[in-house]
């Protein structure tokens, strides 16, 4: 099971909104030694495509600086689909939030990261929020809870959440 915070997947969602109809795309991090991402860089599509999405380079060497300078690591890569991505919907009953052939060739270079896809067709619409990584060069979907926070459940009656 994947857990991501409710916050950060309506941050997510707002991103994926503002950009429509160019897909969003964003990193969610979280401490080098942890398993919960904590927040969520939104960054800029360089490709500049409503079915694709590059992370602009500069950014990029940005973020993995301020993330080395954090001690955090890049846990999921982020982004959005605002039409069925290089396949028809009808034909692979796939949803619209499915990685690409594209995002599949890039989670071979991730393997460590899950992909998170918003699949939004409309920037109103109803967003369609899943996570996938690969598992043996297969896609697999996580199981995908959207919980309001991250408990220590190894602490006893005193857990708290991470935040307020």
């Amino acid at each position: 099971m994947l857990a991501i915070r409710a916050d950060l997947v309506d941050e997510i969602v707002a991103h994926a909104r503002r950009d429509y109809p160019l897909e969003a795309c964003g990193q969610l991090v979280g401490p080098e030694s942890g398993d919960a991402a904590h927040r969520y860089v939104p960054m800029t599509n360089a490709d500049e495509l409503a079915s694709d999405f590059a992370f602009a380079p500069a950014e990029d060497i940005a973020l993995e600086r301020d993330l080395d300078a954090r001690g955090e690591r890049r846990m999921l890569v982020v982004h959005s689909h605002t039409r069925v991505p290089r396949r028809p919907l009808t034909d692979s009953g796939l949803p619209e939030a499915y990685p690409s052939v594209k995002d599949v060739a890039q989670m071979e270079w991730t393997p460590d990261q899950h992909w998170l896809i918003v699949g939004l067709a409309a920037a109103d619409g109803e967003p369609e929020v899943r996570s996938y990584r690969l598992a043996d060069g297969e896609v697999v979907e996580d199981d995908l809870q959207v919980v309001e926070s991250y408990m220590f459940s190894h602490t006893g009656p005193d857990d708290v959440p991470d935040r307020a």
